[in-house]
């Protein structure tokens, strides 16, 4: 985010009332306590009060929001910061050079494997669903917090860890490589662990296979195939692995405006949800979004792409809060999102009992580009 983009964004927040007139924490703990969520749906536009019944109507409309209720005063913080200190988020970013790790990069990429992934997907789609708030959404959590734990073990300088949400249960997963430099701006990756039924949020059957089981599993992939090469990072590498995204984008806000609010530097934020479907009869892409993202970013992941990958990349848009990355571009830091194809060839069966392995379309070849392309970016930033 250049200054002046940080200026705009600051000018949009003072006309629609939050940095001149922000919720207040009473306002915040007096409606939450009653069951209300504080919801945005537009940039731009104040958040709004709303009941579950109708935070529930937006997700079996297929409409996109953050849900700000636990986050709100911490990013009105944070932004209220920046423009009092007229500092430039910009000034701690690092630079995007092209990618010139390939002789160590492509031995690791090679080591990929669709069988390890086909393992992980088939026991988190065997849960009735991954929803934040249901107890299957906490054991899926927390196989893949002993998944994570499993392939860590042993190694020096590499942890696994929970994070603990005040409003649901599901926990968010945090991998971190330390790196030889622990203080240094975090390269991070991130998809989402839990489901949603659109027409049954809180018991329908929500299987997750593409949204977001393959992110999932790309990014365990990756992280598998860095420990097993020894890759010791210079600047910490981080993977996350996000509680109640299909519910306004909770577990991503909350550990970004953590992490903002607490003076930890980002370098750069991938993410990975929906990976493993496209159309039949298609064009097979890896489709770069190019809205709510860093254009010098999206310029580096397109080298990666076409230096890493056996397919090309491809266009897509994704809208105001369409998923994790948002939470981190919101707040100034650059961001990427690689999505499986052009939204019209994209997975139609997502949020529902159907999104499984078997259909047609659904494709374990296209997904591991994912994977390739999550190990080739963390490698290639954090070395």
């Amino acid at each position: 985010m250049k200054f002046s983009t940080l200026a705009a964004l600051l000018a949009s927040l003072l006309v629609s009332g939050v940095l001149a007139a922000p919720i207040g924490h009473e306002e915040i703990i007096s409606q939450s306590s009653a069951g209300l969520r504080l919801i945005s749906l537009q940039e731009g536009v104040d958040p709004v009060w709303k009941s579950q019944q109708e935070v529930d109507d937006l997700i079996k409309n297929d409409i996109k929001f953050f849900d700000v209720t636990e986050t709100h005063e911490a990013t009105v913080a944070y932004l209220a910061k920046l423009q009092a200190s007229r500092q430039d988020p910009s000034a701690q970013r690092a630079t995007f050079p092209a990618p010139s790790h390939q002789a160590q990069v492509k031995p690791i990429v090679a080591s990929l494997q669709i069988s390890n992934m086909q393992g992980w997907l088939n026991q988190l789609t065997s849960y009735n669903n991954r929803y934040y708030k249901a107890t299957t959404g906490v054991t899926a959590s927390t196989y893949l917090y002993n998944t994570l734990s499993g392939i860590a073990s042993g190694k020096s300088g590499i942890t696994v860890t929970q994070f603990t949400h005040s409003s649901f249960s599901q926990k968010s997963i945090i991998v971190r490589f330390n790196g030889q430099n622990p203080s240094g701006a975090i390269t991070i990756l991130g998809a989402h662990i839990d489901t949603i039924n659109q027409s049954s949020p809180t018991s329908g059957r929500a299987p997750g296979a593409d949204d977001d089981g393959s992110g999932v599993v790309n990014l365990i992939e990756a992280f598998r195939g860095l420990v097993a090469a020894n890759f010791q990072p210079s600047t910490p590498l981080e993977f996350h692995f996000y509680a109640g995204e299909e519910a306004g984008l909770l577990g991503s806000q909350a550990i970004a405006t953590n992490y903002v609010n607490s003076g930890k530097s980002v370098k750069a934020y991938l993410n990975l949800d929906m990976t493993a479907y496209f159309k039949p009869g298609t064009p097979e892409v890896i489709a770069v979004v190019t809205d709510y993202v860093d254009a010098g970013l999206n310029t580096f992941l397109r080298q990666l792409i076409a230096a890493y990958n056996s397919i090309p990349a491809g266009v897509d848009v994704c809208n105001y809060a369409c998923s994790d990355h948002a939470s981190w571009n919101k707040l100034g830091i650059p961001t990427t999102y690689p999505f499986e194809a052009p939204t019209a060839d994209s997975n139609p069966y997502v949020h529902s009992s159907s999104d499984t392995a078997t259909v047609a379309g659904f494709s374990w070849t296209h997904s591991l580009e994912f994977a390739k392309l999550a190990a080739a970016f963390a490698y290639e930033l954090s070395a």
